[in-house]
């Protein structure tokens, strides 16, 4: 994974550690976005988790909230994705608004158009934005320069709305009390959302990747700082049976991740002994719970057989990426 650089943002844009916000100035005040969860606290993010398990319940029930009626969601990818524009798309529908999508080769943006300049249009002609982008330090400046709302969809370095699925997936499941959780694999975007969500929820995790491949180590150091506020603990080692052992939930994500397509056979030898198998799940607890967030590489970072021993509770944590960014888009709206 790139080294993180630092923010090249001007003042107005501002990050307050003491109040872990990161929002910019309107003239109406303060704009929240979603860009990481090291921005909010505990009480907001299980505050939009359970909000979306609500919404959830009435959807399944026939009942649709329409609080984004004629909302309009803009959606910019620079980078590929299945399960974030139909997730994000759905729920704004369900939500009585609509969603545009924005491929960076189908706007301006592709032909070399200042991103400020970008943001400073889009903004001012719709109600909220999402992108899903590679730096980290994009989705930063879009956010500076926007008059409405930004969600993260995926950035190099983050990837919250996932574990706002993920999370809610354990809620439903009952795992989210006393919650020991190991991810195994690359420190990636994946892993450093780990990182913020147990460091602000207060729960154990424990990260297992291969040497040179670990998180990155300003981001660690956040996450141990929330953790002493919380009471998280954070156990970071290089050996994945140490990571799963008795753990509630054991995750990975895939060893190759977009634009690192060059770099496959060097991860494939440094990540042996990392695939999470039948012999590494039985370290866990008896009824410990797989996730992945999807696309899963089977023979690679999880087995034939502990994807499909697994399957149902994965893909309804792929349907909950719909219904954490209803809850996500709703809370966002109502801060306005």
């Amino acid at each position: 994974m790139p080294k993180r650089r630092q923010s090249f943002l001007k003042a107005d844009f501002l990050y307050h550690k003491h109040a872990k916000r990161f929002f910019s100035d309107t003239e109406d005040g303060t704009l929240r976005h979603f860009l990481t969860l090291r921005d909010f606290t505990k009480e907001e993010i299980l505050a939009i988790i359970d909000l979306g398990l609500e919404i959830k319940k009435d959807l399944k029930a026939g009942i649709y909230h329409h609080e984004l009626k004629n909302k309009t969601l803009a959606m910019i990818f620079e980078k590929s994705s299945t399960r974030t524009r139909v997730s994000f798309e759905t729920g704004m529908f369900q939500l009585g608004g609509h969603a545009l999508f924005l491929s960076s080769k189908d706007i301006q943006l592709g032909r070399g158009e200042p991103l400020k300049d970008t943001a400073r249009v889009i903004s001012r002609m719709c109600d909220m934005v999402m992108i899903r982008t590679f730096e980290h330090e994009r989705l930063e400046e879009f956010a500076h320069f926007s008059k409405v709302p930004v969600i993260n969809g995926l950035t190099d370095s983050y990837h919250p709305v996932q574990l706002l699925a993920d999370y809610m997936t354990l809620k439903e499941l009952g795992k989210e009390k006393n919650l020991v959780a190991a991810y195994v694999g690359d420190g990636n975007n994946m892993t450093h959302s780990w990182l913020m969500l147990a460091s602000k929820l207060g729960f154990e995790l424990r990260v297992a990747t291969p040497k040179g491949y670990e998180v990155d180590s300003e981001i660690l150091q956040e996450a141990y700082s929330f953790a002493k506020e919380s009471g998280a603990k954070i156990f970071i080692t290089n050996d994945p049976k140490e990571a799963v052992k008795d753990a509630d939930v054991v995750t990975t994500d895939t060893w190759v991740s977009m634009g690192q397509e060059d770099e496959k056979e060097k991860r494939l030898k440094d990540f042996e002994g990392f695939i999470v198998d039948d012999a590494l799940m039985n370290l866990a607890k008896k009824d410990a719970v797989f996730l992945h967030c999807l696309p899963a590489y089977r023979g690679y970072e999880v087995s034939e057989s502990v994807f499909e021993a697994h399957a149902e509770t994965i893909f309804a944590e792929a349907e909950n990426r719909l219904h954490a960014q209803k809850g996500l888009m709703v809370w966002l709206e109502r801060q306005r």
